[in-house]
């Protein structure tokens, strides 16, 4: 394990499986019917701690982006420049990650992307590209 490996533990151990079987996984709160990201063991919504895992369709549109052309962390720093990006899930939630396989000058607000997985280490991270068609 490095520096740059999330810490898991019971609760985001499901998390951690689903992404590395390349699915995506958010938290439903069953109270209020919302979804979020990160996962919690709340609803940051509304409170209740009547949570369950759902499976997130993988579809997302860029809301933001800043192009990181130095990082001095490991394993960043192989790496620049990169696409560190916020993205708004079909689901609703935002979530923080970094945009693959898209040149610089291509990247636009609101361009559709769909989740894929990039193994660090002992884990598969969630990243996103242009949505592929069908």
């Amino acid at each position: 394990m490095t520096a740059a490996d999330p810490d898991i533990d019971a609760f985001t151990r499901p998390y951690w499986d689903a992404a590395a079987e390349g699915h995506l996984l958010l938290r439903r709160c069953t109270a209020c019917d919302r979804v979020h990201h990160y996962p919690r063991e709340f609803c940051p919504h509304c409170w209740s701690e009547d949570v369950t895992w759902e499976r997130a369709s993988g579809r997302a549109t860029l809301y933001t982006w800043s192009v990181v052309h130095r990082n001095d962390l490991p394993p960043f720093g192989e790496r620049v420049p990169y696409a560190a990006a916020v993205v708004d899930l079909a689901e609703g939630p935002r979530m923080m990650t970094e945009v693959v396989d898209v040149a610089e000058g291509d990247l636009r607000i609101g361009m559709e992307l769909e989740v894929s997985f990039r193994r660090e280490g002992e884990v598969a991270v969630p990243v996103f590209g242009v949505r592929s068609e069908g």
